[in-house]
């Protein structure tokens, strides 16, 4: 059996309601992505708290999934109509063979390298090597699956930093992976916080899957206690507010590392902590950095 695929492309003002009209009239399925992609006109998207964004691409392109029995033209026309756009759009259309999706989505995620000593492997698929340290996380709901430099340059931090017996504490916990990464790497005692409750319960499902001793809560209920390291690998403005909180939970002579931070917010996120300790660059990697600094 085979679908046909509908591609339109729009502007960021009708994307989305397209999107939901081509769904409302008929649509299997609805996606909108960057029309540019791919070009020297692409336009990522990073949304942040307090950041002043647009929402959507300029040029942006809907996809959409169709039964092979669809009268292709009457859908975009009533679609159209329905999204207020103001003259019919042009499409094009082209079909898709059957596949097993699963298998197909599950083939796009493969180990991930962060060392010669830790690799981050998906559940389906076999560790390359069994002697180093494995992190077992799928990509699911919550942040975190280590593809992101962010992500690595928090693991490769926690690699050299983790002794055995400490405590650590992961700010923003996402999948967990962070903190599942710590306790793997010999911390005794590992709590992680999101203000997400899908994470929490994400990270917990991740933790029982790796066999490690982690805990994890809403960070709304409250948090008490000092940490040899804390990690937070969230984004620059809420991590600007917290920055009295995060640095309370670090004990005298303990870590600190924060990530999700681009290189030009760098200056600013060290001057925002400079009265509760000095930060410096650890590394960066894709236009992202990574600050650590130890309490006195």
């Amino acid at each position: 059996m085979s679908w046909l695929s509908l591609s339109i492309d729009t502007d960021c003002r009708h994307a989305e309601a397209l999107a939901d009209a081509l769904l409302e009239c008929g649509a299997l399925s609805v996606s909108i992505e960057d029309a540019d992609a791919g070009t020297a006109d692409e336009r990522p998207q990073f949304g942040e708290p307090g950041a002043q964004t647009q929402l959507g691409w300029e040029r942006s392109r809907v996809l959409a999934l169709v039964a092979p029995s669809s009268d292709v033209a009457q859908l975009v026309s009533a679609s159209a109509a329905r999204a207020g756009l103001p003259e019919l759009p042009e499409f094009t259309q082209e079909e898709v063979a059957e596949q097993d999706w699963v298998q197909v989505t599950q083939s796009q995620f493969e180990p991930i390298c962060v060392s010669p000593r830790l690799w981050i492997v998906p559940s389906w698929h076999t560790p390359p090597d069994a002697q180093a340290t494995v992190l077992v996380v799928d990509p699911g709901m919550a942040f975190g699956t280590g593809s992101h430099p962010t992500t690595r340059l928090c693991l490769e931090w926690l690699e050299r930093s983790v002794r055995s017996g400490v405590s650590v504490l992961d700010y923003g916990c996402g999948s967990g992976i962070l903190a599942i990464a710590a306790a793997k790497l010999g911390a005794s005692v590992v709590i992680g916080v999101d203000l997400d409750p899908q994470a929490v319960t994400s990270s917990a499902s991740n933790a029982q899957r790796n066999a490690v001793n982690a805990r994890f809560y809403d960070a709304r209920e409250g948090l008490s206690g000092e940490f040899d390291i804390v990690v937070a690998n969230i984004l620059a403005n809420p991590l600007k507010v917290l920055a009295p909180a995060l640095c309370a939970h670090v004990r005298p002579g303990g870590s600190l590392a924060l990530s999700g931070i681009l290189v030009e917010q760098a200056d600013e996120m060290i001057a925002a902590y400079a009265p509760y300790l000095h930060l410096a660059v650890h590394d960066a990697r894709d236009g992202w950095v990574c600050l650590t600094g130890s309490k006195d």
